[in-house]
């Protein structure tokens, strides 16, 4: 599939844009050479230098998902985007990992962040919009932002955005229109690319600030984390420390 791509000079959000479009046909993409409110989660901020990145923003009307298995849309979403950063890094020793619940990272830096915005129709997701920003050519980072990495540091170059982009959101909507609904086999490929999924113990925080070491026993298909301490923690309790 070749998704329709609308590019914009300038736009505050892109899940925004693309919200007011509610006409628009599964896997249209906004994207904006210049972003000034983009969003991620938590509410933070995602910092992108024009003309140097990729945010944009993909719809998607995954029918025929319960609305208690929206985990699994961020799934693709996550894969397809870690799987076409693999691409372009491949001459490297380095590969992109997915760090709970839908941030990719080369390494311990964070290379693209994930909002995905559901509406839901009766128990079924109606409409989907996944927001990415993906680090391509930015070299410097001047926001606060503790960890951030770009595809330009990592191979030395440039990389072109557009025909880029006409890959990644032709993959995106592949993986989306393509899943056959197995929630075990997906999981299983999601566990596999997991950050610090290795089984050794990790630095994690809890919201009051507590410390402790764990290491990821499983996830499941509606996101939920489990950790070796035997509890399990929804997005928000449970935090890596990097």
């Amino acid at each position: 599939m070749t998704p329709a791509i609308l590019w914009l000079d300038e736009c505050a959000s892109t899940n925004v844009e693309l919200d007011a479009m509610p006409d628009a046909p599964a896997g249209t993409v906004l994207a904006a050479r210049m972003q000034t409110a983009g969003r991620g989660q938590r509410g933070a901020s995602w910092e992108a230098e024009p003309g140097k990145n990729l945010t944009f923003s993909q719809l998607f009307r995954p029918d025929r998902l319960h609305a208690a298995r929206q985990f699994e849309l961020s799934m693709l979403v996550s894969l397809a985007i870690a799987d076409t950063v693999d691409d372009l890094i491949a001459h490297t020793s380095m590969s992109a990992k997915i760090k709970w619940p839908n941030d990719i990272y080369v390494g311990d830096r964070k290379i693209c962040g994930i909002l995905i915005e559901n509406k839901l129709f009766g128990p079924h997701i109606h409409r989907s919009i996944a927001g990415i920003g993906l680090n391509i050519n930015q070299t410097q980072f001047l926001s606060d932002a503790p960890n951030p990495i770009s595809v330009a540091q990592i191979i030395g170059h440039d990389t072109a955005l557009e025909p880029l982009l006409e890959r990644l959101a032709g993959r995106l909507a592949d993986y989306v229109d393509n899943y056959n609904g197995d929630a075990a086999a997906l999981k299983k490929i999601y566990l596999s690319r997991l950050y610090r999924g290795d089984g050794k113990a990790y630095t994690f925080a809890l919201p009051d600030g507590t410390h402790f070491e764990a290491s990821i026993t499983d996830i499941d298909t509606d996101g939920t984390l489990h950790l070796s301490d035997g509890k399990t923690y929804a997005f928000k309790e449970v935090a890596y420390v990097i």
